[in-house]
């Protein structure tokens, strides 16, 4: 797959802007500040309905505005397709393919596929447990859009089951104590979250099983090989952390601030067992049935706390650099490689996936090169450089390794000026 055309419509710094765009590699080349990011979040966006920069869409939309416009022409094999989405201020965002009436805006994830990585991504290393969740979340929604439903089931949900709890919680502190009817309520919403979370679970679960040896293979070509990178999935239904197939245990222990079944922080140690039961071997009803089972135990203290302390959404992704854990043991170096593999491995795993011919995602290096040393840019280089496209944003253009020559667009306040 490759972008051939993109325009933009009162999309950030952009009131409009038109980029044809061809196979292999482009560079973006441009001063900080002049709109380089803004072009391939536009991309970005198409493949996952969200930001990699903002949670929010509010920010997208340029400054007096109340809709944008992202139009794509995308080439999959022989085929053409167009995409648009229009994001919208005050109602509902609305999609096009091909020009045809409008859709609802989740119907056209699948049809562009990318893999972004950008500064932000240090994150996934180094900053707290949600930013690796939400990697898997995005990750799932472009290799199988169904799981746009999963996902946003779940977060219906859990809002619904938190503001129930929080509700039940001022009844607790009060004379009247909490009611016969909320907890009957409760346990529907209890229902819902097990079936809700154990989809999501088995899904993340399943990709991870799918990433893992690439994330391995992809931290080794980056680096010198000397320390394997792991990835183990913690799960607040056991306690206990989930690795999938078996691995061998560390050989000694490091102190870390670890997280509990709940989320907090322990100030134990990274737990030893590293071979534990494999979840994604079961059926989502025995998984639900684990989540009710859990969530009837952790009553008490979810009323007390008012909110849901078991799910998916306070689970973990682990990143175990040899024996230690990455988030607290990586250097500034090992971090830059570890989200790197991260992202290569989500690469890999989108170009396995046969179901549609000619999809390979699309890869964007936005800032990357800047950041890394000398070797970890030759390297990158040579393992990117045969992507059907790659985007790369540079603020100057020697930074880019000559394994990427390819076309080179300028970047210039408002707009761009053709290939050089």
């Amino acid at each position: 797959m490759y972008l051939e055309h993109l325009s933009l419509t009162d999309f950030r710094s952009y009131a409009q802007v038109d980029l044809a765009l061809t196979p292999g590699v482009t560079v973006l080349v441009g001063s900080n500040g002049l709109g380089k990011t803004n072009l391939v979040e536009s991309i970005g966006y198409l493949a996952t309905l969200s930001s990699h920069r903002v949670s929010q869409d509010a920010p997208l939309l340029r400054f007096g505005t109340d809709r944008a416009l992202i139009r794509a022409q995308l080439v999959r094999a022989e085929q053409k397709v167009m995409v648009e989405v229009e994001i919208n201020a005050t109602r509902a965002n609305r999609a096009r393919i091909n020009r045809a009436n409008p859709v609802r805006a989740r119907d056209i994830l699948g049809i562009c596929r990318t893999v972004l990585f950008a500064p932000e991504d240090l994150a996934l290393v180094k900053g707290d447990p949600g930013n690796r969740r939400r990697f898997l979340d995005d990750l799932l929604v472009v290799l199988l859009p169904k799981h746009a439903g999963t996902r946003s089931d779940y977060d219906r949900v859990l809002k619904q089951r938190n503001a129930l709890l929080k509700s039940a919680r001022s009844q607790h502190f009060s004379r009247s104590g909490v009611s016969e009817s909320h907890l009957a309520t409760l346990d529907v919403w209890d229902e819902h979250m097990a079936m809700a979370a154990a989809g999501l679970l088995l899904a993340r679960l399943d990709l991870l099983n799918r990433l893992r040896p690439h994330l391995a293979q992809a931290y080794a070509e980056l680096t010198d090989g000397s320390k394997i990178l792991r990835a183990l999935y913690r799960s607040s239904l056991d306690q206990i952390t989930i690795s999938g197939p078996p691995e061998s245990p560390p050989q000694e222990e490091h102190d870390d601030a670890t997280y509990s079944a709940f989320g907090e922080p322990t100030g134990g140690v990274l737990p030893e067992v590293l071979d534990g039961e494999d979840l994604s071997l079961c059926p989502v009803e025995e998984l639900a049935q684990r989540y009710r089972t859990v969530l009837t135990a952790s009553r008490t203290r979810e009323l007390e706390r008012g909110m849901s302390l078991v799910g998916p959404h306070r689970d973990e992704l682990d990143l175990l650099l040899g024996n230690a854990p990455a988030r607290s043991y990586a250097s500034h170096g090992e971090s830059w490689s570890i989200a790197l593999a991260l992202r290569l491995a989500s690469f890999h795993v989108l170009d396995e996936d046969k179901h549609v011919a000619g999809n390979q995602p699309i890869l964007i290096l936005d800032d990357v090169f800047a950041e890394l040393d000398a070797q970890r840019r030759r390297k990158l280089a040579s393992m990117v450089g045969a992507a059907e496209q790659v985007l790369v944003t540079a603020a100057v253009g020697a930074d880019i390794p000559e394994e990427l020559s390819g076309s080179t667009i300028q970047v210039i306040p408002g707009g761009v000026m053709n290939h050089d």
